[in-house]
């Protein structure tokens, strides 16, 4: 690290805390040639991870772009926010422990769907039906249907 003030090489750390948002390392540092004291961040470098569209294009992942779909799929549903941001933030650490560099935009979603069956079945079956894009009713019916089966089952 070099100091701003002298451009020497060497410091030492005197002070280290974390920042704000728990993924920064903030360091006061001192320079051994100057004697001057600085600040420095120490964050975690991220790959970037792109997601393989239907059509073959790639754009990079955004947390956010998974939050507004799960948002929009339990409007006025009792889901609290808390639990939305909980999902999206295990969708995000399930892509980026892939340590693949590219993930399909089908794998997402299907992530998505996974979680919201747990979460809200009203919201899924909202979600489903944009993200499946149901064809007609009886396509529909069928995704209902496997629905209702599962949960018989589950309750034997």
């Amino acid at each position: 690290m070099r100091c701003l003030y002298c451009n020497c090489t060497e410091s030492k750390v005197i002070d280290s805390r974390s920042a704000d948002d728990e993924r920064t390392i903030r360091r006061r540092r001192e320079c051994l040639g100057c004697g001057r004291r600085f600040t420095t961040y120490e964050t975690i470098e991220v790959s970037p991870i792109l997601v393989v569209k239907a059509d073959g294009t790639r754009q990079a992942f955004d947390l956010g772009k998974i939050k507004r779909g799960v948002i929009k799929a339990c409007e006025k549903r009792p889901v609290p926010i808390e639990k939305i941001d909980e999902l999206a933030e295990e969708i995000a650490k399930r892509i980026y422990n892939s340590m693949e560099q590219e993930i399909s935009s089908k794998a997402i979603g299907e992530m998505v769907m996974e979680g919201l069956k747990k979460l809200d079945e009203v919201a899924y079956v909202r979600y489903a039906s944009v993200y499946r894009s149901f064809k007609d009713i009886s396509s529909f019916m069928a995704e209902l249907q496997s629905m209702m089966e599962k949960k018989e089952e589950e309750k034997k």
